[in-house]
């Protein structure tokens, strides 16, 4: 004996739903057509504007010549290294000092009061000194004090770009923590947690889904400000190219570490971008953040 199931009718579009997929599809197909045409008469202009410039053959000699890029290729490869290991302790010690000084700052505690004060001022003086005056007061200062005896320039690029991006960090979090509605935190206490459970399990979750692309952001600009060693003699890709272009009197080396910039930081742009635009839409269809 057969068992009866109760299968549902297959959804089939109405002529209507038909021609409004079909429309959509043609509007589709011509904006990307469009775009293309768009891009390809810019960058005609763009190109004739150069090769019509009277300097044009100077500058294409100077800044875009391939027997020097190949050149300098290797030599700034070899330094970007440096860009990268410093850029790695950057991060993880501005994560860890930048987020001391965000939960220092939001402590309610009388006994912090004076971590409080020193968390303030050194997040707004840090925020008003230029990384590069950062940069020569670490660099030059602390070996001139003598305590630590010859240290690397490149380890005191990293102190300084942590000492700096820290103070950037801790606000980003500080707006992100105080962010989170008081109901999160009242909610989690009568639970039964703790403040260092309802902080880590409630708070910080919730800030940090909402501060990430301005966290991303300051990842990106550290990518950059980390060439900025060089400055303290470190042989980073910066450096190194410097370094081509005192031997040829040819700026190419400058465009090959631009390069080599641009093609480390265009991964964490597109996924900034694409997050960001991930919880554009969720917010805007009503989802949870």
């Amino acid at each position: 004996m057969a068992v009866p199931t109760d299968t549902a009718p297959a959804y089939e579009a109405s002529e209507v739903e038909l021609e409004r997929q079909a429309y959509r599809a043609r509007e589709r197909r011509r904006s990307i057509l469009t775009s293309i045409g768009s891009s390809l008469v810019f960058v005609a202009l763009v190109v004739l504007t150069l090769r019509s410039s009277p300097g044009w053959p100077r500058v294409k000699e100077s800044f875009f010549s391939p027997e020097y890029f190949a050149l300098a290729w290797p030599q700034v490869l070899d330094g970007l290294w440096l860009n990268v290991r410093v850029l790695v302790v950057a991060v993880l010690g501005t994560a860890i000092l930048g987020t001391a000084l965000a939960l220092i700052r939001i402590t309610t505690s009388a006994v912090m009061f004076p971590l409080r004060v020193v968390a303030r001022l050194y997040t707004t003086i840090m925020r008003g000194i230029p990384m590069l005056v950062v940069l020569y007061l670490i660099g030059f200062g602390i070996p001139g004090l003598g305590l630590f005896g010859r240290m690397n320039k490149a380890l005191l690029g990293t102190i300084a770009v942590i000492m700096s991006y820290s103070a950037y960090i801790a606000e980003v979090l500080r707006a992100g923590f105080e962010d989170v509605h008081p109901s999160q935190r009242a909610s989690a206490r009568s639970l039964g947690l703790t403040t260092f459970q309802t902080m880590r399990l409630v708070i910080i979750p919730q800030a940090l889904r909402k501060i990430a692309p301005a966290l991303m952001n300051d990842f990106i600009s550290m990518q950059k400000d980390v060439g900025l060693i060089s400055t303290l003699g470190a042989i980073d890709a910066v450096r190194a190219a410097q370094i081509v272009v005192a031997k040829t009197y040819n700026f190419t080396p400058y465009v090959v570490a631009s390069i080599v910039f641009i093609l480390m930081s265009v991964p964490f742009v597109i996924l900034n971008d694409w997050y960001t635009a991930r919880l554009r839409s969720r917010e805007q269809t009503g989802g949870m953040v």
